[in-house]
């Protein structure tokens, strides 16, 4: 099956609250984890909410890395969309989910824009 690129849908639950509030801890991780697997990143917007909570989206030319966290409940919500075989899109999760130290984190992996071969 072939397909345009992979989604992953990562859950990360009791991480650490302080974390998951500090805007430049999750900007530097984002960008350390796109840039460890060769990502380009192309445009970056990362928001602190108040009381508290995080959005960061990283643009990269191969597609895009986000994130939207829930200190109060210790959970983020990431997603890692890349196109072509630029880079190994769970080697980018595996990075986060160590620097964000989640505790039994699930990934959901989604081929996009699945290309059905026809007879000719």
């Amino acid at each position: 099956m072939d397909a345009l690129g992979t989604q992953l849908l990562l859950e990360f639950r009791d991480c650490k609250s302080e974390l998951l509030n500090d805007v430049s801890f999750i900007r530097n991780a984002l960008v350390e984890a796109a840039l460890e697997v060769g990502a380009t990143i192309v445009q970056e917007s990362f928001h602190q909410f108040s009381p508290y909570g995080v959005t960061g989206i990283l643009a990269i030319a191969e597609s895009h890395v986000c994130i939207h966290t829930w200190p109060e409940y210790g959970y983020a919500a990431v997603d890692i969309f890349t196109c072509g075989e630029a880079f190994e899109p769970r080697k980018a999760a595996q990075i986060l989910i160590d620097r964000f130290h989640a505790k039994e984190p699930s990934i959901i992996e989604l081929k996009r824009g699945i290309l059905l071969q026809t007879a000719s």
